[in-house]
């Protein structure tokens, strides 16, 4: 039975994996300029708390008002991301990475950047001032006819993306899925990935045969 993957769990891991395989034997950055951070936030608007609660408050003001709701991208300051959001982002994932590392001990981390992790306590220490970024308070949203349920809105004029990750990340290792955390160790793979049953050992399938080539070719090399 598959295991179900949290919003936090996502947001963190995919932060995570914007350092990848690029196809040919090397690693590329999905973050290597604003454009790939503009790009990547993007694709994940609705997972992102501050662009979900904006697109909610925009529906409703725009419904008591008459007026058009505003783009889910100005949550984060802007529909195109700058260098100052770029070198926060991007410093915000060698934290995760580096913490990923440690979440995977006894396993090795990910070969992508095992050489050159960031030092755990900095590490730690980058991640909670990312979150503090932007504080938050619980607000009450009680439509009438409906359930009640609680938001998290920053105290401050404007959502920051790198403070909304940080959120979704340590909220996702002070959980238990943490403990689902693994390094794919197939040949060229250098993804970090959620165990969604309890006999996985790569990230997707396409791992899995290479790894079970790979290991056939070292056998048959060996009793050559």
């Amino acid at each position: 039975m598959r295991e179900p993957i949290s919003r936090d769990a996502r947001l963190a891991l995919d932060l995570a994996l914007t350092i990848r395989h690029d196809g040919n034997g090397g690693v590329t950055d999905d973050l290597a300029g604003p454009a790939g951070l503009t790009e990547w936030v993007r694709a994940h608007l609705e997972l992102l708390p501050c662009t979900a609660t904006k697109r909610a408050d925009d529906q409703r003001e725009g419904s008591a008002t008459g007026t058009a709701p505003q783009s889910a991208e100005g949550a984060i300051g802007g529909s195109t991301a700058d260098a100052a959001q770029l070198t926060a982002v991007r410093e915000l994932r060698a934290a995760v990475r580096a913490l990923f590392a440690r979440a995977v001990r006894p396993g090795e981390p990910s070969p992508a950047d095992a050489a050159r992790l960031m030092p755990l306590p900095e590490a730690v220490r980058h991640l909670n001032e990312a979150a503090a970024r932007t504080p938050t308070v619980p607000v009450l949203d009680w439509p009438e006819g409906a359930t009640p349920v609680v938001h998290r809105t920053p105290t401050g004029a404007v959502d920051d993306l790198t403070a909304a990750l940080a959120h979704a990340v340590i909220a996702f290792l002070a959980s238990p899925d943490r403990d689902r955390l693994r390094a794919c160790h197939a040949p060229r793979c250098v993804r970090y990935f959620l165990k969604e049953h309890p006999r996985q050992e790569w990230c997707k399938p396409s791992c899995g045969n290479r790894a079970r080539v790979a290991r056939h070719h070292q056998r048959h090399k060996a009793t050559a």
